[in-house]
């Protein structure tokens, strides 16, 4: 899953611990964009519990040197395509904010209408309150019920693949509709 920590950086590796499943160690691109992931996600309610993120002593998740011994828990994202912030300067860096039930959508195919959008996001177990397209239609507001709502749409959605090489880009947003 694509997991909110991606909102405020580019993850290289995660590893979910073998004796504590719902425990795990993210590896972002560097000191920076991991204090914004903690910052931003430490004590969010997800799924009805809440996320706890610290600082690990760590500095780096080591690959298996055998994937059989891993048993798949251990995932090198290095050189995915998907990366929010790869290029330096990007403007991603200007619109990153903190968990909120507002989301800003782009990347809209010309041909998505409203009605496809918020069926979209409604589908992902949340209701839709709201909802704002751009003037030029390629990006739009949608306002969740919930935060918890709204984290698990941007899971759901972001980098979602509307065919070919074109992806729903998601993040929370500071506006409101």
């Amino acid at each position: 899953s694509v997991w909110p920590h991606r909102v405020y950086g580019d993850v290289q590796r995660v590893k979910i611990l073998y004796n504590k499943k719902d425990s795990a160690l993210v590896q972002l691109c560097d000191g920076s964009q991991a204090q914004l992931a903690m910052s931003h996600l430490n004590g969010l309610k997800m799924n009805g519990k809440v996320i706890r993120v610290t600082m690990s002593k760590h500095q780096s998740v080591a690959l298996p040197r055998d994937s059989l011994d891993d048993h798949g828990l251990t995932k090198d994202f290095t050189n995915s395509p998907l990366h929010r912030f790869k290029k330096p300067g990007s403007k991603n860096f200007q619109n990153i904010f903190p968990p909120s039930a507002t989301l800003h959508i782009s990347n809209i195919p010309q041909d998505m209408t409203e009605e496809d959008l918020r069926l979209l996001f409604s589908n992902t177990g949340g209701t839709v309150k709201a909802f704002k397209f751009f003037q030029d239609h390629k990006m739009a507001l949608i306002q969740m019920s919930t935060v918890e709502e709204a984290t698990q749409a941007l899971i759901e959605l972001h980098n979602y693949s509307l065919g070919g090489s074109q992806y729903l880009r998601v993040s929370f947003s500071k506006s409101t509709i």
